[in-house]
């Protein structure tokens, strides 16, 4: 296979992984990475909450849970300079309108062997009573997608795997037995690369290059999202705090601007649609919106639980487009896609909804080659 030759469209944490994998460990030593923006990692890998999962977020979904408790272990000793693990981590289950108990939680918690402990006064005395039925110590970390980043270019280099930045897939077409790769520059100059393989890794724009009759196979649901930043007041500064099961609330530490984030299930997304419904392109969606914060909103609600994070001071908000299949809207579980194109089939489209998923498209490739 030393001749063969991939195109991986997407220069995020899952494009550059495919990208070594395939010339590790594989043998394939033609490979170009086409990515939209400057730099790597710098959108979908960039703009979420940090969180290295260890199961506890999906207690409607046990298979997501539990691949999360396998990976967490390996991916903190693989990217462990990355890792950030120096606060508290607790999950609080609320009274009213959750779809879990806490007796419930910790339950699935054990089940799935995620430790678990009730807290000390410390931490429940920052709740609000009436609002919260448990909080609960876990074992969940953070990690930092600028150092990340700096990684994935050593190692591109390391392995001579060039990226093409400020350039954007057009179009793929069949050429014999292999695919031709259309791409434009900044500059607008149009090129072709024709290779055995290709990766499409651009989170929301899998179906961009397929019928519509293709794109309806994989039916998925994109988000205009704004997840916030904020400096903590002292007493929060060093915990990380989710709230289940339900219309609540996280703020995890976000290590790559020394700030928390704050994500909502009610106000962080702003609208959606189903990708088949729109032509458009989902990013191109994202670049005309008219971004008007709801942290305010946000603060509003969180308050009520969690009283101390009205000290905490706005900084910035973080918009993108957060895409999901629709199959899972119901379970909230985060599986991979690793489909093979029926109308090409050396093309691969790759959706990863945690980045712990990335060992499982590890097992894919190998099951596939």
């Amino acid at each position: 296979m030393a001749s063969k030759s991939a195109v991986i469209i997407g220069g995020g944490f899952y494009g550059v992984n495919i990208a070594l994998y395939l010339s590790q460990y594989k043998n394939i030593k033609d490979i170009v990475i086409l990515e939209k923006e400057a730099q790597l990692l710098s959108r979908a890998s960039y703009v979420n909450q940090a969180r290295i999962h260890n199961g506890y977020h999906y207690p409607r979904s046990f298979t997501t849970a539990y691949r999360s408790r396998i990976n967490f272990p390996r991916f903190v000793q693989d990217w462990q300079d990355a890792v950030e693990n120096n606060f508290t981590k607790i999950y609080a289950v609320a009274k009213n309108s959750s779809k879990v108990t806490a007796s419930q939680f910790e339950r699935f918690c054990r089940q799935i062997g995620a430790p678990i402990e009730q807290t000390d006064t410390t931490i429940s005395q920052l709740f609000n009573p009436k609002l919260i039925e448990a909080t609960f110590l876990v074992k969940e970390y953070a990690f930092n997608s600028k150092i990340l980043a700096q990684w994935a270019e050593q190692a591109l280099d390391q392995h001579n795997i060039p990226v093409l930045f400020n350039t954007e897939a057009l179009a793929l077409e069949k050429c014999g037995e292999k695919i031709k790769v259309s791409y434009q520059s900044q500059g607008g100059q149009v090129e072709t690369k024709i290779v055995d393989w290709v990766f499409n890794c651009t989170y929301s724009g899998l179906n961009r290059f397929f019928s519509t009759e293709e794109s309806a196979q994989t039916p998925l649901k994109h988000e205009i999202t704004e997840m916030g930043l904020l400096a903590m007041p002292p007493v929060l500064k060093s915990l990380g705090i989710t709230v289940m099961d339900g219309p609540f609330f996280s703020v995890m530490p976000f290590p790559a601007r020394g700030f928390h984030s704050l994500s909502h299930v009610r106000y962080t997304p702003h609208f959606s649609w189903v990708d088949n419904a729109l032509a458009q392109n989902p990013y191109q969606v994202l670049a005309d919106y008219d971004k008007i914060s709801r942290v305010d909103r946000m603060m509003r609600d969180v308050e009520r639980f969690l009283p101390a994070i009205a000290d905490a001071k706005y900084q910035d908000s973080l918009f993108e487009v957060k895409t999901v299949l629709i199959k899972n809207e119901t379970d909230d579980g985060r599986p991979i896609l690793f489909r093979k194109s029926r109308e090409l089939p050396q093309v691969y489209s790759v959706l990863g909804g945690k980045i712990d998923n990335i060992y499982d498209i590890f097992e894919r490739l190998e099951n596939e080659f």
